[in-house]
């Protein structure tokens, strides 16, 4: 129930739903759409959430864009795959969307059933426009490259990190702004900028995730930089045992100070963006971002199990999150949390107050800071049962007309 303590939480779930819908009334009828927009609230709720910001011929082709990109990297996550047989399927994905014919088995639970069915999503980017299908092929083919580069590469640096968030998601930065550019609707941004706007989600979900990942099996394949984690434990794993909880979040501490460097770029990128729809695409997940930053900064349970943002404050990021002074606002909130969490004794304390205070900055001189009052604690207080109970029957009974 503790969503329900925040009334303004309950009230942006509901026009979620409502919304959410609406959209999937627009999905075109083919078999092939229904599979692809199924199976992208399958394997990523909160992009099939960020998605219906964008108008019907954009979000048909991020879908597939999406989806082309998961199965890629389903193959590269698969430790169970050879690598003389995944390295040619990596380097020459780019040709397979071509082929509805074209099938290899991988990956588990929904993500073998993307990969048994790749051919509706081979389909699906036949039907796009030429300019998105450059667009996606380029980006495919660069980013399979990258990860056949770091398949048998340990990363050992911070330019190593950088290279291989990079590949996966710098690269996906810059096949959105050409996507953006193939409709007319924006100048097509500078690639540094492109690529800030990936390596700051793909840090942040790689810090998130460091749990899950060490974790995996048969084997894990870990992206946490040697050169960062060295400097608090012998091995990586280590930073997982209760003994080592002191460095563990020194190190936690020092890998999203490492992120922050990003936003400012992503700041730069987000406020030359011309239509709205794009906007809300694009500022949703980076709020999100800083937002995960600001939860994980100093927090021990990273370590210990799932540490994500609840769903009520994502509910409300996504329905609140209308222009660039919305994303000022978000980054000064969410920047000013991570920074009441800064121990004066961690050893990159005076760093990260310096990159925080960088952000801040950016915000403040914008001149269109509004406060939003977010938060990232359990509530202090409930709501009256009678409004829980009827916020509960508005929310179910939306449900079901929206889902008929």
């Amino acid at each position: 129930m503790g969503v329900l303590s925040r009334p303004e939480e309950v009230a942006a779930l509901v026009r979620l739903k409502v919304a959410a819908g609406r959209i999937r009334r627009q999905i075109p009828p083919e078999a092939h759409w229904a599979f692809a927009y199924d199976m992208l609230q399958r394997v990523s709720r909160s992009f099939a959430l960020v998605i219906q910001q964008l108008g019907p011929e954009l979000r048909n082709a991020v879908c597939v864009f999406y989806l082309v990109l998961r199965a890629l990297d389903t193959v590269e996550d698969d430790t169970g795959i050879p690598n003389e047989v995944k390295l040619p399927i990596l380097r020459d994905f780019y040709r397979h969307i071509y082929n509805p014919d074209w099938l290899f088995s991988c990956g588990a639970n929904d993500y073998r059933v993307l990969m048994d069915n790749f051919r509706q999503v081979s389909t699906a980017f036949l039907e796009l426009g030429e300019g998105y299908q450059k667009a996606i092929e380029e980006i495919t083919r660069r980013m399979g490259e990258g990860m056949a580069k770091f398949i048998c590469m340990e990363v050992q640096t911070i330019d190593d990190y950088d290279e291989y968030c990079h590949y996966v998601a710098g690269l996906v930065g810059y096949g959105l702004s050409r996507l953006f550019h193939a409709t007319g609707t924006e100048d097509l941004a500078p690639d540094h900028l492109s690529n800030s706007m990936g390596l700051f989600l793909q840090k942040t979900n790689i810090i998130r995730d460091y749990l899950e990942d060490i974790n995996e099996i048969p084997k894990c394949r870990m992206f946490w930089p040697r050169e960062i984690w060295s400097k608090y434990v012998d091995k990586l794993e280590d930073l997982k045992y209760e003994e080592n909880s002191e460095k563990a979040v020194q190190c936690l501490n020092d890998m999203v100070t490492n992120a922050l460097i990003h936003a400012h770029d992503c700041l730069q990128y987000m406020s030359a963006l011309k239509d709205n729809s794009n906007f809300r695409f694009c500022a949703i997940p980076q709020i999100m971002a800083i937002g995960t930053c600001a939860i994980c900064y100093n927090n021990v349970k990273v370590f210990r199990g799932v540490v994500k943002m609840r769903r009520g404050l994502t509910a409300r990021i996504i329905d609140e999150t209308k222009s660039i002074s919305d994303v000022y606002s978000a980054f000064y909130e969410f920047s000013s949390l991570l920074e009441s969490k800064i121990d004066d004794n961690d050893p990159n304390a005076a760093l990260t107050r310096k990159r925080v205070d960088a952000i801040k900055k950016t915000c403040k001189s914008s001149g269109l800071l509004k406060r939003r009052g977010y938060d990232l604690e359990k509530s202090k207080y409930r709501m009256p049962m009678l409004i829980m109970i009827v916020l509960l029957l508005v929310a179910i009974i939306l449900g079901v007309l929206y889902g008929k």
